[in-house]
């Protein structure tokens, strides 16, 4: 009985694989009109008589109650100029980033045939880490300048939880990111449930949109601590169970469990051990059991609320 078992569990991951492997290559088919501009090196380079031509090709870019002069003196400014320049030593090229975002596109085309490719556009913002990528209807903003490396001395003073996601390597992720954030649902209820299920919802479709990125990347961790929630993920889970954290509308516990921080906050003394938003990492696996256990579509998942999943999943931690 064991032994079919076993032959059985077999069978269905190969299925699951061939099914993943044949999905991949329909993917792959799909042609993407990417157009990417390096507005960063243009700027680099405006002077007196380029900056009007400039500005009429990217006038989104030069708002109207900033006069001329103004942009000349932004370009010739010591701090702009070094900056101009510690982005093209960390990006000299831009083929390596573009060629992830035109499959992370593909990707979003597959799942969601709505969606309308960006103009890619990359950018300085004298390291507005706050807006790394902003994405709109029609174009994507990429900031180079806090994708210089954690060890960076333009991220002198910055807290280490921020600076360690300043890495080449979290550009995919946050444009998925953005990506994902505008398919989610805001949560229709405040307990923390319905915001943990609406963080695993973004994460499942980082899943799906980083099909070559690994998990550690997706979430934000460095491999330690994705080690360290995969290694706790039971006791995370009990921890909210026996304090009744689960359905609770607190705000607190957001901040505690779900936001950018230097660790969870469990008031305990392996608080300074853990990762933060390990909310957000539980809601991940909420949704991944759900999927495994229910054939239900991408949007079916994305419109079904928060404790349908949480019944339906029947969440079990990994021991």
């Amino acid at each position: 009985m064991v032994r079919l078992i076993s032959m059985l569990f077999l069978v269905l991951i190969l299925v699951a694989c061939n099914s993943r492997s044949n999905e991949e290559k329909e993917i792959e088919k799909i042609a993407i009109d990417l157009k990417v501009t390096r507005f960063d090196k243009k700027f680099a380079e405006v002077t007196g008589d380029n900056l009007p031509q400039l500005k009429s090709e990217y006038p989104y870019l030069f708002p109207e109650r900033f006069t001329d002069s103004m942009w000349i003196a932004k370009a010739n400014d010591s701090i702009q100029k070094e900056l101009n320049e510690e982005v093209e030593k960390a990006f000299p090229d831009f083929s390596t980033e573009e060629d992830g975002i035109y499959e992370l596109f593909q990707h979003t085309k597959y799942y969601f045939p709505s969606f309308e490719i960006p103009h890619v556009i990359t950018i300085t913002s004298e390291v507005d880490y706050r807006n790394k990528v902003l994405l709109t209807p029609d174009y994507l903003f990429i900031s180079l300048d806090t994708y210089l490396g954690k060890e960076h001395p333009f991220y002198i003073g910055l807290q280490e939880y921020l600076k360690k996601n300043f890495e080449k390597d979290q550009i995919l992720p946050d444009v998925a990111n953005e990506i994902a954030e505008v398919y989610v649902p805001q949560p229709e209820s405040k307990t923390f449930l319905a915001h943990m299920v609406y963080y695993g919802k973004i994460l499942y479709l980082k899943d799906l949109l980083l099909s070559k990125v690994a998990d550690h990347d997706k979430i934000g961790y460095n491999e330690v601590e994705l080690k360290w929630a995969i290694a706790n993920e039971e006791e995370v889970w009990r921890y909210f169970v026996e304090r009744e954290v689960i359905f609770n509308t607190d705000t607190d516990l957001n901040s505690r469990f779900l936001y950018p921080a230097p660790f969870s906050k469990f008031y305990l003394e392996l608080d300074a051990e853990s990762p933060a938003r390990l909310g957000q990492f539980i809601g991940w696996q909420m949704i991944r059991q759900y999927m495994d256990k229910n054939e239900v579509s991408v949007q079916e998942m994305l419109a079904t609320n928060a404790e349908t999943i949480f019944n339906k999943a029947n969440y079990k931690p990994k021991k």
